[in-house]
């Protein structure tokens, strides 16, 4: 599949891609569009998009979305949420105002496990075409503003904002997997909950895959393989990534070393850190840090 960037019949005017990535704007793009009328061929598309509609006049917007055609009138702060793998092709008859946040599905997922605790089902997000909600419309915003604002640390106020909406949206839109039904009989969800927990109590200690399948009384061999099979990683790989996750956070603060941040990340030392970093992230933790 393509991305619709490679599509879209315009240039953006405000666009977050040229960021460097900070801690999560690897997984939420904005772009803001004011283009003029014009189409977009209906296909599918690896990303989730949200877009939200900025123009003061409503204006007639067609959309086929999965075989439907729908002919409609576009409101102000109105959003369209489309996840990935859905079919949407768009024809606007005026000059578009429009915000476009990009979520890549991984990326999507990992956040609302290590920050939320939420388990996403496959579909992640509903398909909802054409509705309103003033927090989500505030949250982009307020994204809006920090990237086109350039003041001094615009990019952290980004990835703040950035939060806040993957939050809000997870809340109310995301698909949660936390159905008994749905997890094997023998690692339900309320298991998977209980080692979240205590993963994130003592990720900066030393968890070792027998203190982690204690914690549900299986044993470390069954509990290993029910993990993975549940979660797509084994626990290992889950609290490294938790860790590292957390690293991203504590670079972003000037006063700690990398030794220090290697220390309260649970590594055994500053090299295992920053080579386990550049591993996952594809640089080092100083050049993430520059």
């Amino acid at each position: 599949m393509s991305k619709y960037q490679d599509v879209y019949p315009s240039e953006p005017l405000i666009n977050s891609q040229k960021l460097d990535p900070l801690v999560v704007s690897s997984l939420l793009t904005l772009e803001y569009f004011e283009a003029e009328p014009s189409t977009m061929p209906t296909q599918a598309f690896e990303q989730h998009h949200i877009l939200i509609n900025l123009k003061e006049e409503p204006h007639r917007v067609e959309n086929w979305r999965d075989g439907e055609h729908r002919d409609f009138t576009f409101n102000k702060n109105e959003i369209f949420v489309t996840p990935a793998s859905i079919s949407s092709g768009w024809k606007w008859h005026e000059k578009s105002k429009v915000i476009v946040i990009t979520l890549e599905p991984k990326q999507f997922e990992n956040f609302a496990i290590n920050e939320l605790g939420v388990l996403l089902s496959d579909k992640q997000l509903s398909d909802i075409p054409q509705f309103k909600d003033e927090d989500l419309t505030q949250a982009a915003l307020f994204l809006l503003e920090a990237l086109d604002s350039k003041k001094l640390g615009f990019e952290v106020m980004f990835e703040s904002f950035a939060r806040v909406f993957l939050v809000k949206l997870i809340q109310k839109y995301g698909h949660s997997k936390f159905d008994e039904y749905e997890f094997n009989q023998k690692f339900t969800a309320q298991h998977f909950k209980r080692v979240l927990d205590l993963i994130k109590k003592e990720w900066n200690q030393s968890l070792s895959l027998e203190k982690l399948s204690q914690e549900v009384s299986i044993s470390p061999h069954h509990f290993s393989r029910l993990f993975k099979a549940t979660i797509g990683k084994s626990p290992m790989q889950f609290v490294m990534t938790y860790r590292l996750e957390q690293s991203k956070k504590l670079l972003l603060k000037p006063e700690l070393t990398l030794v220090d941040i290697a220390q309260k990340c649970g590594f055994s030392d500053q090299a295992h850190f920053s080579r386990s970093f550049k591993d996952r992230y594809g640089k080092s933790p100083k050049l993430f840090r520059n």
